[in-house]
């Protein structure tokens, strides 16, 4: 899909990848709907790139995440791509993970993904185009030790999103899954739990920047591929 003149709805807009992915898209010339919970830096970001508007969304609350969709329909008609971009991370050994923990997790990780599917997808229908990108991570492809409960939720947010694309084909929608590597944005100091454990773990990595994994979204969305990975071929991606 070209996204120039698309409706494009982004989660968790208001930093990092999300907000990478919002110029990205803006300088595509796309239309924006950024989604946050910092509604006062959704607002600077929309003001920023013109033909956008921000809306205060915590996606782990289903009637926030209807007034989302709302408002973007009431401002612009449709929604042509949603990326699926709010996530958060929690770092802890198997028999340290709290459960009240875990469950927030694959509530914003997995639960919330598929509530905004399901909310965009009525939409979707009626125009008979989209495309859907859900964000994983790189740590699905290896058993890092106390990294669980993260890889548990984003490999079953990989999974939603190849079943959606089988049940989806013929109708005109795209569900891909995109993998960054580690990406230096502020996804250690929003950590659920472990933040210390988790700078241990990658002192000393080389991070990509919040705009390649921008870049490789768009061209994601470009291509309508089921899957694209960021991660080195030295750690089983794809990358060389």
């Amino acid at each position: 899909m070209d996204i120039s003149g698309k409706v494009v709805l982004i989660t968790g807009a208001s930093s990092g990848i999300g907000e990478a992915t919002a110029r990205a898209a803006s300088r595509a010339g796309a239309r924006l709907v950024l989604a946050a919970r910092r509604e006062d830096r959704v607002k600077a970001l929309a003001s920023e790139l013109g033909d956008a508007i921000a809306v205060r969304c915590d996606v782990t609350d289903q009637a926030q995440v209807s007034s989302l969709v709302q408002a973007a329909l009431d401002s612009f008609g449709r929604i042509d791509v949603l990326v699926n971009n709010a996530g958060q991370g929690l770092q802890a050994e198997i028999e340290q993970i709290s459960i009240d923990d875990f469950r927030a997790v694959l509530d914003l990780n997995v639960v919330a993904s598929l509530v905004m599917m399901q909310a965009v997808l009525p939409a979707m229908r009626r125009q008979k185009s989209g495309a859907i990108i859900n964000i994983s991570s790189g740590t699905t492809f290896a058993d890092v030790p106390g990294t669980g409960a993260y890889v548990a939720s984003k490999i079953a947010l990989e999974r939603l999103s190849a079943i959606a694309r089988n049940e989806l084909e013929g109708a005109g929608i795209t569900v891909s899954t995109m993998i960054p590597f580690a990406t230096n944005t502020e996804f250690m100091s929003s950590i659920r739990a472990g933040r210390s454990e988790a700078e241990a773990m990658t002192a000393g990595a080389d991070f990509d920047s919040p705009e390649q994994v921008a870049d490789a979204i768009v061209e994601l969305i470009g291509s309508g591929d089921a899957r694209m990975d960021l991660v080195p071929v030295a750690y089983g991606g794809s990358r060389a």
